[in-house]
């Protein structure tokens, strides 16, 4: 009898596992069932979609069902339910959603892909016209004809979706507002450097950005459309069209219902080779687990680049091969204006939560030889584990290359690199591209002499705290007198590198702080008067220009 490998869902991880499974056996039987109108399709391109960028629908669109059907012998049925999955008799029902006809099919081997959905909160009037989410490509034709008519945009929630659709329809002609209910927009990175972000769409691009506060309630006008939105702080800001984009929750219901193993994060439990608690039932994309490469502890990230892998991995295993999923960093990065966004590994505030004893080094430059008229500003925040060096994350923000540098620390978080393995890199290196050390190696050198030599660096959520407890304290500025007007820290004393050492043989504080511009001089400095024998002796990570940017200095 012919094997039967029945998926369900068709986006990333269904369509990727349908592809390589054919790849691995011929012979196999592959049914897909998705209960869209479209099957394979890039999601993430879909904002872009709805600014203009890309023209039409079927570009997103990556293989159509005849395409399935001719080149791979892949049956697609769109517009087909599985409403359930009985294991013991290794069958699904399915619903056809345009006939209303039900019928069972049954499989050898189960994947289930059936992907995530929009969290919509408990409020009223989410059933307005012209309220939408983003989770497919007909929410996208929805809102893309919706925007043709609207002047005033609301968007609910500060994630990833949220910015690229606030940059969409800035960019067509929308006066746009977001709500998020958290202190800071990006919530999975810290906020010294979303709140730059922030700055900078609300100071360049006039988006109106408001924290900390919830939507209680959407209003409608007397045709049943959007109108305007009130929120738990009193705000009252007027709509024509309003994005809900709290979140994602995994699509896991008919897996529960089923008695398929959930793990701790919601989504649907599974090993390394993606297999369940039944032996030929498998999951894999935004409905399944991962494990967190760096805690070794399930996680609930989607991502499409993790949905493809997860495809992959299962369709291996399934066609009787050996494969394994071992994880991920939750690497990502999102395009905000002319602003990218990037991230792998944990965040400062995701160590501390943990429990980790970690250090960090923050670096400003520019992401290319300096004098090129096309390099542009990156901060790169870089941590690793304070008693090994053992890297754990970075985060990487501005209008260069940030997420170059990003992915170069993936790959060394994978191959279990030490920030000293990662200052010994050798990377490429032409004015064009880099500077003749690049930014990252210099952000390396750094957290490496603050962990092997016990240099101190201050980091800018944690000055406050540092001087209270380390009063007295001698903040030194060591900037020109002119940059020491413009700006600087209350505690301050300017004094010039010239003069420094025997300003600080004549007075002998117990306690030093260092400030430079970028934190690199300060850096420096710190180390040379170490070795002079000043031993509680700090610098500012990231110096003043980047203390000056977060949001309780920038007044």
């Amino acid at each position: 009898m012919q094997e039967h490998l029945i998926i369900i869902g068709g986006v990333a991880a269904g369509t990727k596992a349908a592809s390589k499974a054919r790849r691995e056996n011929s012979d196999l039987k592959i049914s897909l069932y998705t209960d869209e109108k479209y099957v394979s399709y890039s999601a993430c391109g879909m904002p872009y979609y709805i600014q203009g960028l890309i023209p039409t629908e079927q570009k997103l669109l990556v293989r159509s069902p005849e395409a399935f059907k001719t080149k791979e012998n892949i049956d697609i049925y769109l517009l087909h339910k599985v409403i359930k999955i009985i294991p013991d008799e290794n069958k699904v029902l399915v619903k056809n959603q345009q006939t209303q006809e039900e019928f069972e099919d049954k499989y050898t081997n189960l994947l289930i892909a059936t992907g995530s959905s929009s969290f919509i909160p408990p409020i009223e009037g989410t059933d307005l016209k012209n309220v939408f989410k983003l989770k497919s490509i007909e929410d996208a034709i929805k809102i893309k004809e919706a925007v043709k008519s609207a002047k005033k945009a609301v968007i609910i929630g500060a994630g990833y979706i949220g910015l690229e659709l606030a940059e969409a329809f800035h960019e067509l002609g929308l006066q746009t507002t977001i709500i998020e209910r958290l202190s800071q927009i990006l919530g999975v990175f810290d906020l010294d450097l979303a709140f730059q972000i922030q700055t900078y769409m609300e100071k360049e691009k006039k988006i109106k950005i408001i924290l900390n506060d919830s939507v209680i309630s959407l209003k409608g006008d007397n045709k049943g459309s959007i109108s305007s939105i009130a929120t738990q702080n009193g705000e009252i800001i007027d709509a024509d069209i309003a994005i809900i984009a709290v979140g994602v929750k995994p699509n896991v219901e008919i897996a529960k219902n089923a008695g398929i193993e959930l793990g701790e994060t919601g989504a649907i439990k599974v090993d390394s080779r993606m297999q369940t608690n039944f032996s030929n039932i498998y999951a894999a994309g935004d409905c399944a687990e991962s494990i967190n490469r760096i805690t070794g502890k399930p996680v609930w990230i989607p991502l499409g680049s993790t949905a493809n892998k997860h495809g992959r991995v299962a369709a291996i295993n399934i066609t009787g091969g050996y494969a394994e999923f071992k994880g991920i960093l939750g690497s990502m990065v999102v395009k905000i204006f002319e602003y990218t966004a990037s991230k792998t590994g944990l965040s400062e505030k995701e160590a501390k939560n943990l429990g980790i004893d970690y250090e960090i080094a923050i670096v400003s430059h520019k992401d290319k030889s300096g004098y090129m008229p096309d390099a542009e500003e990156i901060t790169l925040k870089v941590i690793a584990e304070k008693n090994t060096g053992k890297l754990l994350g970075i985060q990487a923000i501005g209008k260069g290359d940030a997420d170059k540098r990003v992915n170069v620390v993936a790959a060394a978080i994978t191959a279990g690199m030490t920030v000293e393995n990662l200052s010994e890199i050798d990377l490429t290196y032409a004015p064009p591209y880099s500077s003749a050390i690049d930014t990252l190696l210099v952000a390396a050198q750094i957290l490496e002499d603050k962990i092997k030599k016990d240099v101190t660096g201050i980091s800018p959520q944690n000055l406050q705290k540092f001087l209270e407890e380390k009063k007295p304290c001698c903040v030194i500025d060591i900037r020109s007198p002119e940059e020491f007007e413009a700006w600087h820290l209350k505690q301050a004393k300017n004094i010039s590198m010239e003069e420094l050492e025997a300003k600080i043989e004549e007075e002998k504080p117990e306690s030093m702080l260092v400030c430079c511009d970028e934190g690199m001089t300060g850096y420096l400095q710190a180390m040379k008067l170490k070795e002079k024998g000043c031993k509680n002796v700090s610098f500012i990570d990231g110096g003043i220009n980047y203390l000056k940017k977060l949001p309780e200095y920038n007044k």
